[in-house]
């Protein structure tokens, strides 16, 4: 199967840039009926079909119903492969990824991730934990598309696995602070709401914030502790990012009391990258992943740059973290594609009274530490392909009263 960056790489190359002549191809779902399908669909609005995304596609597809039973096959495939709605289909999470019927787990490959989930007995906390399971259905949709290991905490792997706490902190007890702790991402669904996280964000004066951007910056500390701690990259890593071991609470602490150095634009992506070299790491594949992921959305929907009408100094091999790379050149395609999209989208968002759908400038050191994440995806990949999956242990029950431990922020 071809790798999901180089497919994307490959599609940059070819309907990025084409002549006027050629005609659009959309790569975004449909179902069979021929009306198009977003991520979040489970039914079709235009014929009434079923439908649900599908990991073995990595796709929402169109489903054909057993009369007989709560199963499902992919509509016009053979039927060797049956599915089943996963079990948070009909709940406040509102799921709509499928579970091949052979898989014991009633829960999807999303869902299984969770450790413990809201207070459903209050009745705001479903549609507030809705919302954050639409995104993190998103950010896992990313990186099984990438190709990243990734397994349940709770459920397949106890040691190496990734597991989601989703509390609302009790009325009268200190705020719940999103955060990760040894494979444990800790969100407060009270970000699902607008008003307070808008509030937050005006609160420390940050650009940008969201319940996806918090999930790819969290998973970022993940996939620290997953690929570079301890590892090769390790040592390149301090050459780029910093060393990490120097005092993470101190960092923290220098920084909400005096703020970002004045010369952070310089180096890093974002000012709170400036905090420490594993908030710049975070921060940096979280926005690697903004990058791929919304690219591949606008190649999806036949977007032409040359429709865009917009001109920049393009970054050279100079800029990355490994010029000689063999893949050095899609990657500047990538980058240099990405620049010029959310300059325009940027106006676009402008033009409606909207602030910028991408706040940030991308400097020369920024794009190198870019390239490096890139490089670490990839041999992730490589191993992850190479190596089989754990076997699943039992599932723990779950409980709203779990506590947060005190992590990487």
């Amino acid at each position: 199967m071809n790798f999901f960056l180089d497919s994307l790489a490959e599609r940059l190359a070819a309907t990025w840039r084409r002549p006027q002549a050629t005609a659009r191809a959309g790569h975004n779902y449909r179902c069979t009926c021929g009306r198009p399908a977003f991520f979040r669909n489970s039914q079709c609005l235009g014929c009434q079909a079923p439908l649900g995304f599908v990991v073995d596609q990595l796709a929402v597809v169109t489903l054909t119903a057993d009369p007989e039973k709560p199963e499902f096959t992919v509509a016009g495939a053979a039927a060797t492969e049956r599915y089943r709605r996963c079990s948070n289909f009909d709940g406040p999470a509102g799921c709509n990824w499928m579970v091949p019927v052979t898989d014991p787990e009633p829960l999807c490959r999303s869902c299984r991730l969770n450790r413990t989930i809201p207070d459903l007995s209050v009745t705001e906390n479903g549609e507030l934990w809705r919302r954050v399971e639409l995104a993190k259905r998103r950010l896992v949709a990313q990186l099984l598309r990438l190709g990243l290991p990734l397994q349940s905490r709770v459920t397949e792997d106890p040691d190496g696995g990734l597991m989601f706490d989703f509390l609302r902190t009790p009325p009268g007890a200190p705020r719940i602070l999103t955060g990760h702790d040894d494979g444990l991402i800790t969100l407060n669904v009270e970000e699902a709401d607008d008003a307070i996280r808008e509030k937050i964000r005006t609160e420390l004066r940050e650009p940008y914030r969201t319940l996806l951007g918090h999930l790819r910056h969290e998973v970022g500390h993940y996939y620290w502790d997953r690929l570079i701690d301890k590892t090769s990259w390790q040592e390149p890593f301090r050459t780029l990012f910093g060393d990490e071991r120097a005092d993470y609470a101190e960092a923290l602490k220098k920084n909400y009391e005096a703020g970002p150095t004045p010369d952070w634009a310089q180096s890093h992506v974002s000012s709170y990258a400036s905090v420490h070299p594993w908030e710049d790491w975070a921060e940096t594949f979280a926005h690697y992943l903004h990058t791929v992921d919304a690219l591949n959305t606008a190649l999806g929907f036949g977007l032409d740059v040359e429709d865009l009408e917009f001109e920049s100094e393009p970054f050279t091999k100079e800029s990355l973290f490994d010029p000689d790379s063999p893949d050095a050149t899609r990657f500047l395609a990538l980058i240099n594609s990405w620049v010029e999209l959310t300059a325009v989208l940027n106006e676009l968002a402008r033009s409606m009274g909207q602030p910028d759908l991408y706040p940030f400038v991308l400097s020369k050191p920024a794009v190198k530490k870019l390239h490096f994440v890139h490089l670490v995806v990839l041999e992730a990949r490589q191993k992850a392909t190479a190596s089989p999956a754990p076997q699943s242990v039992a599932l723990p029950e779950t409980a709203e009263s779990c506590e947060a431990k005190p992590g990487k922020g």
